[in-house]
């Protein structure tokens, strides 16, 4: 190994063409550069400074060396710079369903790891029941899910509004088997379709099934089929309210953390705020 406070002394010596000047920029004696040169002259065998030339210079050895020796303090610096550099040594896991993801939840992400840059934010987007399951199983530190009704510890929950909807081109009666737009299986919004069309004792298939929101709003407006959609995620699409259907009891968006202070609960109140102005709750339930 090349002890880089030789190779220092070395650099600053072929930089220079002088003892003398390579001493002063490394804050030496010249004592101390010649002994370093020196000793990683005997590390290495061979003589790397011609001594006679004035200046003096790198011998043959010594240019080969060089640029090798320039490298491995560049990098012994960027290390150095790196570790010495807090932004993101800490992370903060979450969860999300993908419509979460907006634009006024991405700035709160973004404005808190600009805040506090020491923190990472590991972002996971995702169908409710699996993130439930991984934050029970403490994969996450956060997470938003989308459930039939909170659990004793969320930190805040808010009601969502459901419906069924249609293509505003759809037919005015739709032949059986109906065709379905939903979820893959485990998807929250599927299993409750599934129970209105048993209990209404319509004959149905799926027409397609995505684990993204926007990819089963794009096939209900394109008349692929009927789903269940929050309420809130229709707006400016092409879709109108399936009558016959109509309604469905509101599912609620809860919002869950292991922590109850801290940065995390600074994180928690930012998201809760957006959740609340999303959903139109001045407070939290």
């Amino acid at each position: 190994m090349l002890d880089p406070r030789l190779l220092r002394s070395f650099v600053a010596i072929a930089d220079t063409g002088s003892f003398t000047q390579a001493a002063e920029r490394l804050n030496m004696t010249q004592s101390t550069i010649s002994q370093q040169l020196a000793r990683l002259e005997e590390a290495v065998g061979r003589g790397l400074i011609d001594r006679v030339a004035r200046p003096v210079r790198a011998t043959a050895s010594g240019e080969r060396l060089l640029g090798y020796a320039r490298r491995i303090l560049t990098l012994q610096q960027e290390a150095e710079t790196m570790l010495g550099d807090s932004a993101g040594t800490a992370s903060i896991r979450i969860g999300v369903p993908d419509d979460i993801v907006t634009g006024n939840m991405a700035q709160v992400f973004a404005g808190f790891t600009r805040q506090h840059r020491e923190i990472r934010l590991d972002i996971v987007a995702g169908l409710s029941r699996e993130l439930t399951r991984r934050y029970r199983a403490g994969e996450f530190d956060v997470v938003i899910v989308k459930e039939p009704s909170a659990s004793s510890d969320h930190r805040a929950s808010y009601p969502e509004a459901m419906a069924w909807f249609e293509s505003i081109d759809a037919p005015e009666t739709w032949p059986e088997p109906l065709p379905l737009v939903t979820f893959p299986p485990g998807g929250l919004y599927r299993d409750a379709m599934f129970e209105r069309i048993e209990r209404e004792r319509h004959r149905w298939y799926i027409a397609l099934s995505s684990s993204n929101l926007y990819n089963v709003i794009v096939a209900v407006e394109a008349g692929l089929g009927l789903s269940l959609l929050p309420v809130g995620t229709t707006p400016g699409r092409r879709v109108r309210p399936y009558a016959p259907f109509g309604m469905e009891p509101a599912m609620v968006v809860s919002i869950y953390s292991w922590e109850k202070g801290g940065l995390i609960a600074e994180l928690v109140a930012a998201m809760s705020a957006v959740l609340a102005q999303r959903y139109s709750i001045p407070g939290q339930s």
